[in-house]
């Protein structure tokens, strides 16, 4: 069985592994999935549809989430698929099914205004962090501890 592993890993023939390994191939390089909403609710205070997402796919270990956007976008005719934003998907045991939660927002401004900050940088919509990070603070602050008067805006890297 080892063999059939390092064969189907280089993408040999597919004649050569048993049918169990071919089919089992065949699915995984096809990529086929299909993805089922329940729960659908419209939310327009937010802005956005949302629902539960069912996403059934025998053969692959787990379906990226850009995959699954672009499939909802042709659904839902979205123009933009970077307002969909999909998270907290649980693969359900034995493989081959997952479920997760999704929205769909109206646009990307009300995408910013509600979605949380750690959700707008996964989908790469952060601002970064303006200001000087948090080791740098302590150094000065020790620095001024070890000087007097005048020579503390000095320490801190102020006016010179």
């Amino acid at each position: 069985s080892r063999i059939s592993w390092t064969i189907l890993a280089q993408g040999a023939n597919s004649n050569l592994l048993p049918s169990s390994f071919r089919r089992w191939a065949v699915g995984a390089m096809t990529g086929e999935f299909t993805i089922r909403t329940r729960k659908f609710k419209q939310n327009p205070l937010l802005g956005r549809r949302q629902f539960v997402l069912d996403v059934i796919h025998p053969g692959m270990a787990n379906v990226s989430k850009k995959d699954l956007a672009t499939k909802l976008a042709s659904m839902y005719k979205v123009h933009d698929s970077q307002c969909i934003q999909l998270f907290g998907f649980k693969t359900a045991f034995g493989g081959g099914r997952s479920t997760g939660f999704g929205l769909i927002y109206e646009n990307l401004d009300k995408m910013k205004k509600f979605e949380p900050k750690y959700r707008l940088k996964r989908a790469g919509l952060g601002a970064e962090k303006a200001g000087a990070g948090r080791r740098s603070k302590k150094d000065t602050k020790n620095r001024r501890k070890k000087v007097r008067g005048k020579e503390k805006t000095k320490a801190a890297g102020g006016k010179k």
